[in-house]
Order: C-alpha cells, then structure tokens, then sequence
C-alpha cells in the first residue's frame, strides 16, 4: 500500500470535526489495506510511529530536502526505514541516521513530509484518537466496538487486534485473553467538580469506595512466580528502574499476579511528595518518568500503593465488581492498598476529601462499588476530584496553530506578575478554547502584536486570562523555576488590568 493513500486519509479525517465521518474515512481505508500493511496502517493512523524511539527530534526536520513530486513511498518501506534508523548506535550512527532520514523524506512528497514529520513529533493533528481508530475498526471487520476495545485493552495495543479483527473477525477477538507478564490498558477516570458530583455520577444513593487520589507514577505489577515486571500508565516497563516495587510484589501471597496501583515517595514527616521530586530520569511520558531515589545523601523509598486487582492466582476478576476486587486486594496485599472510604453520604465523603488534601494528597477517586475493570476509556464508573486552582496571568505570546487549528493563534504564552516589574514566564497552554475563543483571540492578538518570530507572534502585555491547573511544580524550562501542571483557559478577563495579574510570588506560594 502506498503511504500516499494513508496520508490522504490521515487529511480527510483532518478536515472534519465529525466523529462518524472521521470513522467511515478510517474504515473505508482499513477494508482496503492488505493484511501484512494493517499494523503499520493503524499506528500511523493513530499518529504514531511503531518505533517508539529513532533517534530522530525536531532538530532533524528543519532543513528537509524538496519534496518528490509523485508519490513511490510504500506503507512497507517507510515503516522498514524508520525501523533501521531505530537500530543504528555507535560511532557514526548519528550521520548515518541524518542520511537515512535525508533519503526517506527526499522521497516523500510536500503532504507525506508533513505528515512523516508529524509522526516523528507525535504532533498528527487529525482528530482522530486511538479510540476513533478502534471504533474504525470495528466498522470495518464489522464486529462490535466493545469487543474491540476489550481486546485492545488485554493486548496492549491497537494494531495486533486490528489485524486480528479484520483477518479474524469476532472470534479473534474473543480469542484474546489477560495474560499476566503482559501489560494491559489501564481504567481511566471521569470528573466531577465536587464530590457530591461525583457521588451522584456512580450512583445516587449507592455506597460507593472513595479514594485517596494519589499523585505518583501510575504502576501495572504483573507476577508469575519469581518474574515481576512494572509497567507505567503508558505500558512501558519499568522493573529495573524499580526493584524494591518487584521485591515487594514478590513475596506476596498470590501467584500469578496482577495489580493496580501508583508508586509514590513518602517523606521522613509521613507526607507524599511532590510529583516532580519523582519524575526524573527523562522517560516518555510525564506521568510515566522514572524515579530519582536519591536526594543529597538521603535514600527515599519508592513505596507502592495499590487500588485494584485484576488478576489473582489464576482468576481473572476484571469482569468482577469492584467490591469483590477489593476483598481480593485486602487478602493478598494487606497493607498496601490506598486509603479509602466505602459511603453514600456526601458530607462524609466530602470530609475525606478535606483530609486527603490537607494531608498532601491530589483529593479523590469516587469509584461505583458495582463496576467491572473497563480500561482505556473514561467513563462514569470513576470519577476523580480535585482542588481547582486558578491564576489570572497575561498573555505574553502566541503560536499559530496546525491541523484543525491552522489559521488561528492558539498556544497562549502565560506570565505571572514580577512586583519588580515585567512578567515572569511559567508555560503555554491550548487546552479549554473553544472554536469561538480561537477565532476572538486571533483578531484580539494580532490588534497586540509586537513582533514574531517564526510561528510565535509577541504582543503587548495587556490581555489578561484566567487559568484552571492541578498544581504548581519546579522546572527549569522557565524564569520563574515553576511551571503550572495542566493548565487551562476558563476565561478571558476583559474586567482586569495586568496590574491586577496574580504575582510570581502567589505561583510560588503554591507549589
């Protein structure tokens, strides 16, 4: 298959914001792709690469060689490419990695650079998540979704259950188990403003288990007898980063073994700490970073918490209710579990939460005492709580956006209050605007703009914006040495001047 057609595919689901239409466009192209293409097919389509990393970075693809005219590239050979580039080390590795990718994108033409790029930035902005490429699949092997979503959830991955569906169909499928020692999707959760949100979106009037949320690296312990190995909410595998997790897993009561849970450091004072004190080391995903165990001379210990059990001594309990999970979990790992609270009353959840927070804690996880283990997908059965945080900050720069985005400024530059004077930069932000904010904030900065370099326009500090975020962490990357963690836009405040703006000093008070 030629990747031209992938590509043309990739821009049609681009080009409409309609889940259905983005749906059809994806199956119309998987019921033509031949077999040995379709795992290639579906993870690029997902705007990924199969190579989880090339060695390739933005610094690759600033001086791209002229585009071909016609399309030759195939699904195939592309994939193969990446795959060598993936492999070179050593001596000279470097240059023959910039050759090798100099020879692809020679190759490719204007549209299938943008969209290799993409792929190697993880920035193909289509709209067309994995979960949209399942529902594809489905349509296209004509099977239901929930049963591929279910394998996708036991296998890990999208692209072996694409083949398996549309080589298989619905038997395939079925075909596909847990497997302990094989990392699976975790559950996700809902939000909810408040608790009593939360409590009615499980079930109003049922008991249900309130949990500390915990703020630390989520963990997937899978166990056959002495083999036991970490995995991280991204399903990368951790173990050796982590051995006091795997010795602590080994010597529980239960073989084989699955469990869900959060690594997290505890302090000398029996308080959590910060999530960037765990982040380190540089791994792919923010939630998913390493741990730095050390601190000066001080040795911190990673200590596991775990919430749920989804397999135990040969017993799959995914399709368990809750309740019965957590009687598993409390037998097998006692001790270990996060603290908890099975109640319907609100005040009383609403107290816990209270004392989760003041105790350091992110607040809580509501979680219906009648639900089976559904990963991969958000939905009511748990429903997260958290403090709200908000900031009113200035607008220091904007970027242009891409893909659907293209046309409008979008990424806001944010700038706390220095009292001496100026604005302190503390990150960026796209999340929360709605096409009608793109549209205003465009006219309204362009009216501000100082001055632009590349795809940043710079404009008067006069725009004030109130910003949303879970919480306040170190970083380096910015003046301030803080940045906001998941900030996002709730509303322009025409009513305030940037004098008004909160002060760096108030950011830092909070981390």
């Amino acid at each position: 298959m030629l990747l031209a057609d992938v590509v043309a595919t990739s821009r049609a689901v681009a080009a409409t914001r309609s889940r259905l239409a983005k749906r059809t466009a994806l199956a119309d192209l998987l019921r033509g792709t031949p077999p040995e293409d379709l795992e290639v097919v579906v993870t690029y389509l997902a705007g990924e690469l199969r190579q989880r990393r090339t060695g390739l970075g933005w610094a690759s693809l600033r001086d791209l060689p002229p585009p071909a005219e016609e399309p030759s590239l195939t699904v195939a050979e592309t994939d193969a490419t990446f795959a060598a580039m993936a492999g070179l080390s050593g001596p000279g590795s470097q240059t023959a990695r910039a050759e090798t990718a100099h020879d692809l994108f020679a190759r490719a033409t204007a549209d299938e650079q943008r969209f290799l790029a993409g792929l190697v930035s993880g920035d193909v902005r289509q709209g067309a998540l994995d979960s949209v490429v399942l529902d594809a699949v489905a349509e296209a092997a004509d099977v239901p979704a929930a049963a591929v979503r279910r394998a996708a959830m036991l296998q890990g991955a999208s692209a072996p259950v694409a083949v398996a569906a549309l080589t298989g169909g619905a038997e395939a499928l079925a075909a596909v188990m847990l497997e302990p020692g094989r990392a699976v999707r975790p559950m996700l959760a809902s939000s909810a403003p408040d608790v009593a949100a939360a409590l009615d979106k499980v079930g109003p009037a049922l008991p249900a288990s309130v949990d500390t949320k915990l703020d630390g690296i989520r963990i997937q312990v899978h166990r056959v007898g002495d083999d036991v190995r970490v995995y991280t909410r991204s399903l990368d595998d951790i173990t050796e980063r982590v051995p006091q997790i795997a010795e602590t897993v080994r010597g529980l009561a239960a073989d084989p073994l699955v469990l869900d849970g959060e690594a997290l450091i505890v302090e000398h004072d029996g308080r959590p700490a910060p999530f960037q004190d765990i982040a380190s080391l540089g791994a792919t995903h923010p939630r998913d970073t390493a741990p730095d165990l050390r601190s000066g001379e001080d040795v911190h210990v990673l200590s596991p918490v775990f919430f749920d059990v989804l397999h135990a001594d040969g017993d799959d309990l995914l399709d368990r209710p809750l309740r019965e999970r957590l009687e598993v979990l409390e037998r097998i790992a006692p001790g270990l579990g996060v603290p908890r609270l099975q109640t319907a009353d609100a005040e009383e959840a609403q107290e816990f939460f209270a004392e989760a927070v003041s105790s350091g804690y992110e607040g809580v996880v509501v979680k219906s005492l009648d639900s089976p283990y559904d990963a991969g997908r958000r939905g009511a059965a748990w429903v997260k709580v958290k403090p709200r945080h908000t900031l009113d900050l200035v607008v220091l720069a904007v970027e242009w956006g891409s893909g659907r985005r293209k046309g409008w400024l979008s990424n806001i530059h944010l700038g706390a209050r220095d009292p001496n004077g100026g604005f302190v930069m503390l990150g960026k932000t796209f999340k929360g605007m709605t096409d009608e904010m793109l549209a205003w904030q465009t006219e309204r900065f362009l009216e501000l703009e100082e001055s632009r370099d590349g795809h940043v326009v710079h404009v008067r500090p006069e725009q004030v914006v109130e910003i949303a975020f879970d919480g306040v962490q170190r970083s380096p990357r910015y003046p301030g040495g803080v940045a906001l963690r998941f900030a996002r836009v709730l509303r322009y405040r025409d009513d305030k001047t940037p004098d008004e703006a909160d002060t760096i000093d108030t950011v830092r008070a909070l981390g």
